[in-house]
Parts: structure tokens; sequence; C-alpha cells
């Protein structure tokens, strides 16, 4: 059986004193939960200060992006010399073991195709690191009845250089681009209709038993209203969260929805 996960987005929100004081809430609240794996993607520069208020906890932290090189790796686009950008290695020396990879807005807004994604993937995994692959439609591919062709288009190109032995870990959370942070949600049958479509491709590309393991998260305007309701649907294993989970009350909430279902 698929263990959820819950992860929150905390996107360019915080100072790193309010990022510490909501960890350690956070952690207060949650320090006894073990049946659903729990993760926050802090801003970067807080990543070192974020680990360590997590210490013990059992909360795990990730980075919100990756860059597809890291240093002497052989990439032929790295030097070493690559400002602005953080590798999977640096991610993993403070301590973070998950990374967003192709978020909705690293796609639309900082040029993020199909194909930079899957290398982001693969550098993720090379690093040691459990990479969440983002996918989703926007609103208009949605109303053009467009939403598996690019969900699939997505996941098969972020997918493309995982191996046999890598892909059980990695996790995808599907986000319909015209949900996050809108207040609106799909319903749990629109999201369960495309987390099967996902899993029945994943059995295409990895074989049952593979497809059966790998979690698929649901992100988009996610709360402790509805997060019970998304989770009882048989393919969706968890939630990615945004704007809620920059309140350990209401994250909190979203961890513990078992205990409201």
């Amino acid at each position: 059986m698929r263990k959820p996960f819950i992860a929150g987005n905390w996107k360019m929100y915080t100072t790193l004193e309010e990022a510490k004081a909501l960890a350690l809430e956070l952690h207060e609240l949650v320090k006894d939960v073990d049946d659903v794996e729990i993760g926050v993607m802090p801003p970067f520069p807080f990543l070192g200060t974020i680990t360590g208020a997590l210490n013990g906890s059992p909360i795990g932290v990730g980075g919100q992006d990756i860059y597809t090189a890291a240093k002497d790796d052989g990439d032929p686009v790295n030097t070493g010399a690559c400002t602005g950008k953080v590798s999977g290695p640096m991610l993993a020396s403070v301590g973070c073991c998950y990374t967003l990879v192709g978020h909705s807005e690293q796609r639309q807004f900082f040029g993020d195709t199909d194909e930079l994604v899957g290398r982001k993937v693969k550098a993720a995994f090379a690093a040691g690191l459990i990479p969440l692959l983002c996918v989703g439609e926007s609103l208009d591919e949605r109303k053009a009845g467009q939403t598996m062709a690019v969900v699939e288009r997505q996941v098969r190109e972020g997918m493309r250089l995982v191996t046999a032995e890598q892909a059980p870990t990695l996790v995808i959370a599907y986000e319909p681009v015209w949900a996050i942070g809108t207040g609106e949600t799909a319903t749990k049958e629109q999201a369960q209709d495309v987390h099967a479509a996902i899993r029945k491709l994943l059995v295409e590309l990895c074989g049952q038993t593979t497809a059966d393991a790998i979690r698929i998260q649901y992100g988009g305007s996610v709360k402790p209203s509805n997060a019970a309701e998304l989770m009882s649907q048989p393919d969706v294993d968890g939630a990615l969260v945004c704007g809620a989970s920059l309140k350990a009350a209401s994250f909190s909430a979203i961890v513990r929805y078992r205990e409201t279902h």
C-alpha cells in the first residue's frame, strides 16, 4: 500500500524568521504522525536553517527547483560558473531529500521545457534526491479537451531519463494550473480521473508493479476542508499544498486528514 505523501510548497513567501517559526510550530503539531510522509519546500536561502529546525522531526525538506548540472559531472554546459543556479549536490549537502521539478510556474514563466524538466529529474536522482515531477493543464487546455494529452506528454518527457531502479521512488504531482492559488479545486472525480489515467500510463511505461508503487499527489487549492475527500480517491496518494502550507494549523490539519474522515 502506498504511504500518503503531503508536501508543502512555500514558494517565495516568508522571511527567515517567519520560516523558522513556521517550521518549529509545524514540528510540534505533527511530531507524532507516522502514517503520512511529510515534506516542506522552503525558499532556497532558508534551507539550512529549516533542515536544522526540523532535525528529529518526521518532516523532510526539499528544494523548489534544481539545476540540470552539478560541478564536475561532465555536463558540457557546466563549468561550476552557473550563476544563480542550485545543484542537486548543494541541496543534498544542506539536508534536503526532495526537490520539486517542473512546477507550472517554472514552466510558464521561467522557460522549463518538457525536455529540460526530464533532465532536471535525472539530476535530482543523480544527487540522491526524490523528485516531485509536477504536471498539469491550463484552463484553456482543459476547456479544449486537451487535459490528458498535455499531462501524458509531461509525464512521458519527465520520465524519459528515469531508470527502472529509480522509477518506484519518483513522485508525480498533478496540479491543474487553473486550480493553483485560485481557490478553485478539481472535484474528487476530476482528480481521480486524471490520476487513474496517469497510473494507466505508468503501467505502460514501467509495468504494473512499479506503477503501483509510484505516488501521485494532487495539488491545487488543497485545504483542510477538502483534503480528506480528495485523498479518499484510490489513485490520489497525497497532496502538494501551497497556500495552506504557510499556516502550521492548516497544514497540520491536512496532514491529519484521516482523523476527520
